[in-house]
């Protein structure tokens, strides 16, 4: 049996530079940092985290469309980014899928549907003419798809057929890895379900690894194996998805899945005060301590290291909640804190 992952991230970060002008000059936004993580061949993981947290950066970088600043990304053990160009092009666009989050904008508009989807059969020249055809065809039914729409134009079709087509293209190759990034977020709430359903289906059916990108929380923890926590371009936990949101040890999970909808267990969200730091001007330390009512001066000497809380659980914070800690005392705990920073602000 092997057992090198799939794909593995190590020590994965991405920082822009930015030029300007007048008083400020130059700087940089640190897009992603430090980032660690493992993909298992047929299990899906799944990532959240707030708008801006570098949850499209880490897929962008998890395809080859980004090249990280530092660290490595390995496919089946080998350095993705040692490889030459071509190998490079041939190992991560034959193994790896990338279905993006508008539909609208990732499908070329004077193409018809045929010919998106046969696009990466011809760009790897996959065997015949003819098996292309006949693939295509075959790419259409598994995504349901009815044949008459072969020569239609994106534009003629409807949102979640739109996505459809980029499913079946970014399956086309038979990959063994699909990256999805927020795939239902532009689609309305009465196909979103369809989507998601087909994209299960499909994960069983093929036996295909997967990364679900989204700030649907509900959502991620419903297709996931597991699932990771992002904040300010940070990975701050990692954890087997049936043990979120109930037992996240990190304040900012916790306060992140209490403000999902749940009908199954409705309670106020956990109060998080001020904004989300600038990636270019992040806080010393832990990142999160300027808006977590637990962080202390310690929080602001360095990030804090990956701690194995149980298991293949691990979190970074200096003070982990305990697991037998509910939503509702985190909730009164959070309150209280606030209530005493703001009496003596006064």
């Amino acid at each position: 049996m092997n057992d090198t992952p799939l794909l593995e991230g190590r020590n994965l970060h991405v920082t822009h530079r930015i030029r300007g002008g007048g008083l400020f000059g130059s700087g940089h936004v640190y897009a992603l940092t430090g980032a660690d993580l493992t993909i298992e061949a047929g299990r899906t993981l799944g990532i959240v985290g707030e708008s801006g947290c570098g949850k499209s950066t880490l897929a962008r970088v998890l395809v080859g469309l980004q090249r990280p600043t530092e660290g490595s990304l390995l496919w089946e053990g080998k350095d993705v980014w040692s490889m030459s160009p071509r190998e490079r092009r041939s190992v991560l666009g034959r193994g790896v899928g990338m279905i993006f989050q508008d539909p609208s904008g990732s499908l070329n508009r004077r193409m018809p549907v045929s010919e998106i989807i046969r696009d990466p059969l011809d760009v790897h020249r996959w065997k015949s003419p003819a098996e292309r055809a006949a693939r295509v065809r075959q790419l259409m039914d598994l995504v349901g798809l009815p044949s008459s729409l072969a020569d239609a134009l994106p534009s003629s079709l409807s949102g979640g057929q739109r996505q459809r087509v980029s499913i079946a293209r970014a399956l086309a190759l038979d990959p063994s890895l699909v990256v999805a990034d927020e795939p239902t977020s532009a689609l309305d709430v009465s196909v979103r379900a369809q989507i998601l359903n087909l994209l299960l289906d499909l994960k069983h059916e093929l036996d295909l690894a997967m990364v679900f990108v989204s700030h649907d929380i509900q959502t991620v923890k419903r297709i996931s194996d597991r699932v990771i926590t992002m904040y300010l371009g940070r990975i701050v936990e990692q954890a087997p998805a049936t043990r979120l949101p109930d037992d996240g040890r990190h304040p900012y999970t916790r306060a992140l899945f209490s403000a999902a909808p749940s009908l199954l267990h409705p309670t106020d969200p956990i109060p998080l005060v001020g904004a989300v730091p600038s990636a270019s001007s992040p806080p010393s330390g832990c990142p999160f301590r300027t808006r977590c009512w637990r962080a202390d001066d310690t929080c602001s000497t360095r990030m804090p290291a990956y701690d194995e809380v149980d298991g293949d659980h691990v979190v970074r914070c200096y003070h982990p909640i305990e697991s037998s800690t509910t939503t509702t005392e985190l909730l009164r705990e959070a309150s209280a804190d606030d209530n005493a920073a703001t009496a003596q602000g006064a």
